[in-house]
C-alpha cells in the first residue's frame, strides 16, 4: 500500500474507464487495470470515478473486500486519516453488544475472573489466525478439516479442552495462561463460544464435533485399560477420528425404536455389529464409531473401529460437507466385547450422561452464533443507506433490533448463570439438577435464533439470501440455525424434558 499524499483535485482528474481512481475511507485507489475484472461490471465503476466513493463501497461490499485488493491503493488524501476501524486477531469488537457483557470493559462480571479473561484471549487470537481462514476455505469446497490444522489444535490441548473440565487436562498448561486442574465451565463456554466466530456452520461441526460427543462417553464409561489409554491418546493428539453413531433412519430420540444388533459369538469373545445409521456427524473421516446397538436384553454402547465392514457414505444436507455427514452400515463387524462402554444392556445410561455437557455446548454456540448475526445487522444498518438516510433511522428496523438484541442478551445471562452452577456442581449433581435446566436453554436458544434469523433476512433483504457479498453471514446462520434445533434433542422433547423434570420431585405445595 503506497503513502503517497494526494489531493482530491489530482484524484478527480482520473474519471475515464482507462484512467480511473476513486476514494474510499480516504484513501485512493487505481482501479484503471480492474475495471474488467469487476464483478459488477464496468459501470458501477465509472459511475465513481474521479470520486470519493466511500458511501457507495460500504452499501455493496464487505472491508475484507479493501483488504484483499490493498495493492491497487496509490496513496493518501492529504491531511486526511482513515476512519474505518481494522480488526486485529485477537480484538474484542467495539460494536456495541457484539459481545458478551462481561466482555465489554465498562461492565463487570461476578463469574468470570482474570484468568478467564486471559484464556479468551488467546483462544480468539488461535481461532482468528489458524482456525477462520481455513474454516472459510472449507466451507465453501466442501473439503474436511485438514490434518495440519487438526496437529496444531492437538499440540495447543485444544482438543482436550473442548470435552470439558476433566482428569483429561490435568498436567497440562492450557494455552500458556491456564493449569489444567483450573479449567472450569466458564472456560469451557469461553472455548465453545469463541469457536464459533470463524463463522463456518458446517466447518464448526466438522472440527472434530463428533470427537466432542463420543470421546466423553469413552473416557467415563470404558475401564481403566491399555485399549482406553490408547484410543483416548490417538484421538486427543489428532492421529485418529471419533464419532457418536445412535441415530438411525428407523429412530432418533427413540432409542428403544433402534435396529442395529449387537450379538455375542459363541464363545462370548465379540460381539457381531450389524445395522445402519444415518446423520453421523464426522462419520466420513472418523477411525471410531461410539455405536448405539440392541442386544439381547436391552440397548448396548461399543466402540467399533472402522474396518473393511463397516462402510460410510456422503448425506448432503443444509450445510457443508465439510462436515462430513455420513450415512454408516456395518455389514458383520466383528468388536472385541472389551470395547463395551458401561454395562452391557444398560447404555441408555451412557447415552443420558452424555447429553448434559453436548447440548450446553450446543447452547454456547447457538447463542454466540446469534450475537454474530446481530453485530452483522448492527453494522449494515448504520452503512446502508435507503430512501437518503441510515437504514437505522427507520423505527421499523430500530424494533427488530431491540428485540433479537433482548434475545441474545436473555439467552448469555441464562447461559452464564448455569456454567457457574455446573463449575459448582459434581458430576451427579449435574445430571439430577441441570438436565431440565439446560434442556429448556437449548430449545429456547434455539427458538430465539428462528426469531432473530427471520429478522436478520428481513434487514438484510436480498442480500440475506445470497452466499456471498453483504449477507453471506446471515444467508448461512439463516439456513444452517435448524442443525442447533435438532441435533442433540429437538426442542419439542427438551421442552418437555425440562417441565417433567420440574415436576418429578414436585413439592405438596397448594394454591
Amino acid at each position: 500500500m503506497s503513502s503517497e499524499a494526494l489531493t482530491r483535485d489530482a484524484v478527480a482528474k482520473h474519471n475515464t474507464p482507462e484512467d480511473l481512481w476513486c476514494i474510499i475511507d480516504h484513501k485512493v485507489y487505481d482501479l484503471s487495470d480492474f475495471v474488467d475484472a469487476h464483478p459488477g461490471g464496468s459501470v458501477v465503476l465509472e459511475q465513481v470515478a474521479g470520486t470519493d466513493a466511500t458511501t457507495a463501497f460500504y452499501n455493496l461490499h464487505r472491508q475484507e473486500v479493501l483488504e484483499k485488493y490493498s495493492d491497487l491503493c496509490v496513496g493518501t488524501i492529504e491531511g486526511e486519516k482513515s476512519e474505518v476501524i481494522i480488526a486485529q486477531p485477537g480484538d474484542l469488537s467495539p460494536v456495541p453488544y457484539a459481545e458478551p457483557l462481561w466482555l465489554r470493559p465498562q461492565f463487570k462480571s461476578p463469574y468470570f475472573k482474570e484468568t478467564h479473561r486471559k484464556f479468551q484471549k488467546e483462544v480468539r487470537k488461535f481461532i482468528d489466525k489458524e482456525v477462520r481462514p481455513v474454516a472459510q476455505e472449507c466451507e465453501k469446497s466442501g473439503k474436511y478439516i485438514p490434518q495440519d490444522l487438526i496437529d496444531k489444535m492437538a499440540e495447543n490441548h485444544m482438543l482436550a479442552m473442548r470435552l470439558g473440565p476433566g482428569k483429561h487436562l490435568h498436567g497440562k498448561n492450557l494455552l500458556g495462561v491456564v493449569k489444567g486442574e483450573e479449567f472450569d465451565y466458564l472456560h469451557d463456554l469461553v472455548q465453545a463460544q469463541e469457536g464459533v466466530r470463524a463463522n463456518a456452520r458446517g466447518f464448526q461441526d466438522g472440527n472434530m464435533a463428533g470427537m466432542t460427543i463420543s470421546l466423553t462417553a469413552v473416557l467415563q464409561w470404558m475401564p481403566e485399560t491399555e485399549l482406553k489409554a490408547r484410543v483416548v491418546n490417538e484421538v486427543l493428539t489428532g492421529k485418529k477420528k471419533m464419532c457418536l453413531a445412535i441415530t438411525e433412519a428407523f429412530a432418533g430420540s427413540d432409542v428403544a425404536g433402534l435396529r442395529t444388533t449387537a450379538t455375542l459369538t459363541p464363545d462370548g469373545k465379540h460381539y457381531i455389529i450389524r445395522g445402519t445409521k444415518k446423520w453421523i456427524t464426522n462419520g466420513m473421516f472418523s477411525d471410531y464409531f461410539v455405536t448405539g446397538c440392541k442386544t439381547d436384553k436391552g440397548f448396548s454402547v461399543i466402540l467399533v473401529e472402522r474396518d473393511e465392514n463397516l462402510e460410510t457414505k456422503l448425506i448432503k444436507t443444509s450445510y457443508s460437507t465439510t462436515a462430513g455427514t455420513a450415512y454408516v452400515e456395518y455389514n458383520d463387524c466383528k468388536v472385541p466385547v472389551e470395547n463395551l462402554l458401561g454395562k452391557e444392556h444398560q447404555g441408555f445410561a451412557v447415552i443420558m450422561a452424555n447429553f448434559n455437557h453436548e447440548r450446553f455446548m450446543m447452547a454456547c454456540a447457538v447463542i454466540r452464533h446469534s450475537r454474530t448475526i446481530v453485530e452483522e445487522c448492527l453494522k449494515w444498518c448504520n452503512q446502508r443507506i435507503v430512501f437518503g438516510k441510515k437504514l437505522v433511522e427507520q423505527p421499523a428496523i430500530r424494533q427488530k433490533l431491540a428485540e433479537m438484541i433482548s434475545l441474545v442478551e436473555a439467552n448469555q445471562a441464562w447461559l452464564e448463570s448455569i456454567a457457574y452452577q455446573m463449575s459448582h456442581m459434581s458430576y451427579a449433581q449435574q445430571s439430577k439438577l441441570l438436565g431440565g435446566p439446560i434442556g429448556l436453554l437449548k430449545s429456547y436458544s434455539t427458538r430465539s435464533a428462528h426469531e432473530i434469523a427471520d429478522r436478520a433476512v428481513n434487514i438484510f433483504g436480498g442480500r440475506g439470501l445470497t452466499q456471498s457479498g453483504m449477507g453471506k453471514y446471515v444467508e448461512e446462520f439463516h439456513r444452517t440455525y435448524k442443525f442447533d434445533a435438532i441435533l442433540g434433542g429437538t426442542e419439542e422433547i427438551l421442552s418437555d424434558l425440562g417441565v417433567r423434570q420440574a415436576y418429578k420431585n414436585f413439592p405438596k405445595s397448594m394454591l
